[in-house]
């Protein structure tokens, strides 16, 4: 007898994961491509689309011809912020432009010119800070006055969650937690698109929003609408613990999404890098972000070299620092150097940091941390009303210095370091058998 199997495509900037979980959500098999970037018709690095086509659908008419697995649903989650352009013949007609590729000046300020309001203000209104192509509805606003031919062919746009769920069901459908992270095209107070979406046309070059979360059945198989990544996330949180929480999430970037805040965005919160995200079901959710792991690891470098520390332990070294020390009142303030324009404190500037005061390498890094777990800190009190729980996922939930400090900056809460594996893809999966059973749970983001 086939065994029942959930498959989930998770789909990364450079590496690609279809996911196979049973009935229970254990997971039976992983499988990554790595897709090999082309360029786009002014030369900039993009997602080469037709090999992700080809990836996907091979693999969706290997699974449901497979001996051993009975496909019962497949569902979709991938990078926000990039548009998958359609012709009136279904078919792709533009790359998948990189959102990384920069706006030209005179495009962002005709834009701005145009919107009427002053930059700061739209983005409160859209929750987007400005980001560029980065708010990909700035990204068809590019289309139509540097590419106006191409603009035309354009019939549909979808944003890449949904076009994966496209080319499996071929059904067009606009997902809200890809239309709400940071794309500049809603506005979030009237809970609509944005009147700039209207008034240049774009409205009608995007599918219709769903809610549900299955797109169609496809020969027997359930197949989801597709997910924005960093919503998907949240969802197992959610399901496994039903009193309000954090979740802080540490790479890179520490973005710390509160998914019971759904209080409006303010100029002042966007100007210290907080954003609101969609749920699926449309209602906005606050959400902070500091540039944690670029300064972590460049200061590290920076102690190691100032230490004279040999290059194969320069990333090696602090591991031996786990319990924290009393904070040492001669030592130089922390400086940071990546921070600058980002985190709660966006006016401080680059400094270099003082390291002549430490007598070790270790004694350094004791301070470094104390000083990034207090500027993470008040990153989380932005968006933290009285939750008393805070999950911390990611690479810092191994640090066992970082988990100590963090829990003497939120005395009585708890900090929990409860990692959930392969969350987006897991998430994906309960959203879609959300769809099947119809459920109606009191928090937002399920």
């Amino acid at each position: 007898m086939r065994k029942p199997v959930y498959a989930i495509f998770d789909v990364g900037k450079t590496n690609k994961k279809i996911l196979l979980f049973d009935e229970s959500h254990r997971l039976l098999e992983e499988h990554q491509h790595v897709c090999l970037e082309t360029v786009d018709d002014d030369g900039f690095p993009c997602e080469t689309l037709e090999r992700l086509t080809h990836w996907v659908l091979s693999n969706w008419h290997a699974l449901r011809q497979h001996p051993s697995y009975l496909l019962k649903g497949v569902n979709f989650t991938a990078y926000g912020a990039s548009f998958v352009h359609l012709g009136a013949d279904g078919q792709p007609v533009a790359p998948l432009y990189n959102y990384l590729k920069p706006l030209p000046e005179r495009i962002a300020a005709q834009f701005y010119a145009a919107v009427g309001a002053p930059p700061e203000e739209f983005a409160t209104a859209t929750c987007s800070p400005t980001l560029g192509l980065l708010n990909s509805g700035l990204q068809l606003y590019w289309l139509k006055y540097t590419r106006p031919e191409l603009f035309a062919r354009v019939h549909t746009s979808l944003h890449l969650p949904q076009y994966l769920s496209y080319l499996i069901t071929g059904e067009k459908f606009s997902d809200y937690t890809s239309v709400g992270c940071h794309t500049a095209l809603w506005d979030f107070a009237r809970h609509g698109y944005h009147a700039w979406v209207h008034r240049e046309g774009l409205a009608a070059k995007l599918a219709p929003l769903l809610q549900d979360p299955i797109a169609a059945v496809v020969d027997g198989v359930l197949v989801g609408a597709g997910l924005h990544d960093s919503s998907a996330a949240v969802l197992p949180y959610l399901r496994r613990h039903a009193a309000p929480f954090l979740l802080v999430s540490t790479g890179t970037w520490a973005v710390t999404f509160n998914p019971f805040n759904q209080q409006p965005l303010t100029t002042e919160l966007l100007r210290r890098d907080c954003l609101s995200y969609l749920s699926p079901q449309g209602q906005g959710v606050l959400a902070a972000r500091v540039f944690l792991g670029r300064e972590h690891d460049y200061q590290v470098q920076h102690i190691a070299n100032h230490f004279r520390i040999k290059a194969e332990f320069s990333h090696e070294f602090y591991k031996t620092q786990v319990t924290a020390r009393p904070a040492d009142p001669a030592a130089a303030p922390f400086r940071p150097w990546c921070m600058h324009g980002t985190g709660p404190y966006p006016e401080q500037p680059a400094q270099a940091w003082d390291l002549a005061g430490f007598r070790t390498a270790g004694d350094a890094y004791q301070h470094l941390m104390r000083g990034l777990v207090d500027i993470l800190a008040a990153s989380i009190r932005l968006v933290r009303q009285d939750e008393p729980t805070i999950f911390l996922d990611g690479g810092f939930a191994r640090n066992p210095l970082f988990r100590e400090l963090l829990a003497e900056a939120f005395p009585g809460v708890g900090l929990q370091t409860l990692e959930v594996p392969q969350a987006t893809a897991l998430g994906a999966l309960l959203h879609l058998e959300q769809g099947v059973a119809q459920q109606k749970p009191a928090n937002v983001f399920t």
